[in-house]
């Protein structure tokens, strides 16, 4: 069956996750996307290892590079620069994460393709945008720094996240922002340059903290793993293990309280209403440690998801991949079953028209050129 965007093809000149991540997606819809890579090297998450997957290829690379082409040019010299000028006239989308106005001297920044392709979408990736930012180099570190995730993240000193988030959330709205670019195009026959820069994704991504600050004037910190608005809803320690208990309205609670046979803990005015759970938040937690220390994790999560009390265990990666397996969600992805191509988390969206399929493992650099060339009429 023919993906959603059948037909579609992706001029990516993009490197490292958010531009790959974006262009990954669109090829799991079906699109034809042609990575564009400098000779020998290729892009640099190829080096990004350890670990390696067992074709030698780091697996960071792997993460964000299915279903794609590899075409590697030096678009520098100049016969190189006229392949990929004429890759971005005849494509539908062009992405690319470069310096802002680094293509210009290349032909191939918005204006200039858009000249010779008016109804391509063009969109470009930044860091901090192409104003004031557009020096700041583009690092999801950076950004987690100074876009104020680390300073809502830890427990006793600002804490980046354990994956690059805020790539992951740019290279999301990305994919928001082309979708709908192809249907407005769809519509006009009118293509347009889309600018997603990291930091204002990761500011849109805040949510509540960022409505608390722009609302409230609340400025939030670090709370390690409590909610600013919600109790109980962190990790606690029990007899064995932690676990993780998550309540989100007051008859969760009563129900935690029940369950945990601490039902005073509903007549408390202390812990009566979640404002005032927020307010007595660690008097709450040394209540409820105390009485979880009579079982295990196992128990309570058997004992608490019986009444809806929504809680879990801490689980590693390997367990959390186990579990989504138990559940029936297929979270693996396998090109064919001979081992000759690696295996992949599977894309999270299940289409009943329009599956999303698994065409092409990651490519090795250029090894698509030949084929490139000959359909853009290069010998």
């Amino acid at each position: 069956m023919p993906g959603a965007l059948d037909g579609v093809l992706v001029a990516d000149f993009s490197r490292v996750l958010a531009g790959p991540y974006a262009t990954m997606l669109l090829a799991d819809l079906g699109a034809t996307v042609i990575k564009v890579e400098r000779p020998g090297a290729g892009d640099d998450t190829r080096a990004w290892g350890p670990p390696y997957a067992a074709d030698g290829q780091s697996t960071y690379f792997h993460s964000v590079n299915r279903n794609k082409r590899s075409l590697a040019l030096d678009i520098g010299e100049p016969a190189d620069q006229r392949i990929a000028q004429r890759l971005a006239e005849r494509a539908d989308i062009v992405i690319e994460n470069f310096k802002p106005g680094a293509l210009t001297r290349y032909g191939l920044d918005y204006q200039s393709v858009n000249a010779n392709n008016p109804s391509v979408i063009y969109c470009s990736i930044s860091g901090f945008g192409t104003g004031g930012g557009a020096d700041l180099p583009g690092y999801d570190l950076l950004v987690q720094a100074m876009g104020g995730l680390m300073s809502i993240t830890g427990t006793d000193e600002p804490t980046k996240a354990g994956v690059a988030v805020v790539d992951v959330l740019t290279g999301l709205h990305a994919t928001v922002a082309i979708l709908a670019a192809l249907r407005h195009r769809e519509l006009t026959s009118e293509g347009q340059l889309l600018e997603v820069s990291l930091l204002s994704s990761l500011l849109s991504s805040l949510v509540n903290q960022a409505s608390g600050y722009i609302g409230a004037g609340v400025v939030p910190t670090y709370l390690g793993n409590a909610h600013p608005s919600i109790s109980p809803y962190e990790v606690y320690q029990t007899a064995d293990r932690p676990l993780v208990i998550a309540v989100g309205n007051d008859s969760q609670f009563a129900a935690l309280a029940v369950a945990i046979d601490s039902p005073g803990l509903v007549t408390d005015t202390r812990f009566a209403t979640n404002p005032a759970r927020v307010a007595n938040r660690s008097v709450l937690a040394n209540e409820l440690t105390i009485a979880l220390a009579t079982h295990g994790a196992d128990h309570w999560r058997q004992v608490l998801t019986a009444v809806g009390v929504p809680c879990g265990p801490i689980n590693d990666i390997s367990q959390a991949f186990a579990l989504a397996t138990e559940l029936g969600l297929d979270p693996v992805a396998t090109f064919n079953h001979d081992g000759t191509l690696p295996k992949q988390v599977a894309n999270p969206v299940r289409y009943s028209s329009t599956p999303i399929t698994y065409r092409l493992g990651p490519p090795t650099v250029g090894q698509d050129n030949a084929a490139i060339f000959a359909e853009l009429g290069f010998s």
